[in-house]
């Protein structure tokens, strides 16, 4: 028997090497998941294994460059070769592009932008679908930015990807809502200490803002919650 309420539970974590990827990945296993991390940096993700091993809980590694979305393909037959289902996926990984008037947006670097934060995570659901229709009680937590609601001036780049991020996951959520036991949630987490943070607000105290547990500690509260597909939230 075991107290730990994530049990027995399977989690992916994207973007896992750093900051609120790295933070969520080590709550989950806290309490009880084993944790399956994906990032392109090979070191980061094994600092952040040998992080929860040391912690007493258990993950797996998966380099992986989400841009290439035949490698997510891979991914979910690996992963689905190991386990049966996958009860928890939080879609973290992102990318920022450059800080720009709309007029001034760079079309590679639009591209770029949008296969990461739109395209690649098309492919992740699509990948691990079959795994989460398995799972008595599978939760997709999206993390987004609050200029993907309420557009900024030079963030346009950036809000418009995280705006069809939102719309891509809400809608996998009401697809999926009367015939399976998914539920799909998007979680703002407002200002964070994390490297994007710091790229896009060079000046500013880090100190200033909250560390990328507080989010990690809600986003396990919150998976574990009955909430509406649909659900939005964002971390004060």
């Amino acid at each position: 028997m075991t107290d730990l309420p994530l049990a027995n539970q399977i989690a992916l974590v994207t973007g896992a090497s750093r900051g609120i990827g790295a933070a969520t990945a080590k709550a989950l296993a806290a309490a009880g998941a084993h944790v399956v991390l994906t990032a392109r940096t090979a070191k980061g993700l094994e600092d952040v294994e040998s992080a929860i091993f040391d912690a007493g809980g258990s993950a797996t590694i998966a380099p992986l460059d989400l841009t290439e979305t035949d490698s997510i393909a891979r991914l979910g037959v690996a992963i689905g070769e190991r386990w049966p289902q996958l009860d928890i996926m939080v879609l973290n990984a992102g990318m920022l592009g450059s800080l720009t008037p709309v007029p001034s947006i760079d079309a590679k670097e639009l591209a770029q932008v949008l296969t990461l934060n739109v395209s690649a995570q098309a492919a992740l659901i699509a990948a691990f679908d079959p795994m989460l229709r398995k799972s008595p009680r599978s939760r997709v937590i999206g993390i987004t930015s609050s200029v993907g609601r309420t557009p900024r001036a030079y963030w346009g780049l950036y809000g418009a990807s995280k705006a069809a991020f939102e719309v891509l996951v809400a809608a996998y959520g009401e697809e999926m809502e009367r015939i399976s036991n998914i539920r799909t949630a998007i979680l703002d987490p407002g200002a964070t200490r994390t490297k994007m943070r710091e790229r896009a607000y060079p000046g500013e105290d880090p100190a200033s803002v909250k560390e990328p547990g507080v989010v990690a500690a809600r986003i396990v509260v919150l998976v574990q919650e009955d909430f509406a597909t649909g659900h939005f939230e964002r971390v004060g």
